[in-house]
């Protein structure tokens, strides 16, 4: 299973150890699914990892850790193609990797962006819950 976790699910793993989104971070790393990033998203969470209201919130090197994780360990794409779908065109890179990566999910938290999208192309659309009951993981948190 192929699977985009939006920066704001990665953020979130990284603001609250043993959250949702860090069960969901945390079950790549165990090998439940592969994981699709790239250079485009690992420059916008090295950017708001460093914003001045997040930065309080995450250990310091917690963010850089992230990054070279996902660098060695994802499936890192590069030259993403055009893509005009969300409604905030920031997102639109997320739906890039769905398509070049031909991934089955992407996961977020962005209701009024991505979340309203529901369905890319072959890739549906998930909140982290939704994605850890089709992992077969939700539990109460």
């Amino acid at each position: 299973m192929r699977v985009i976790l939006d920066t704001n699910v990665l953020v979130s793993a990284l603001i609250s150890p043993h959250g949702a989104a860090d069960q969901l971070y945390q079950a790549w790393r165990t090998g439940r699914f592969s994981l699709i990033t790239s250079e485009t998203q690992l420059d916008e969470l090295r950017r708001v990892s460093r914003d001045e209201h997040i930065r309080p919130l995450l250990e310091s090197a917690a963010a850089g850790t992230v990054v070279n994780e996902l660098r060695g360990l994802a499936v890192v794409l590069t030259d993403l193609p055009q893509i005009d779908v969300s409604a905030d065109p920031f997102d639109n890179f997320l739906f890039a990797m769905a398509r070049l990566g031909r991934a089955d999910y992407l996961v977020s938290g962005d209701h009024t962006g991505v979340l309203a999208v529901a369905q890319f192309e072959s890739t549906r659309i998930v909140t982290t819950r939704q994605m850890l009951r089709e992992l077969g993981l939700a539990k109460k948190l």
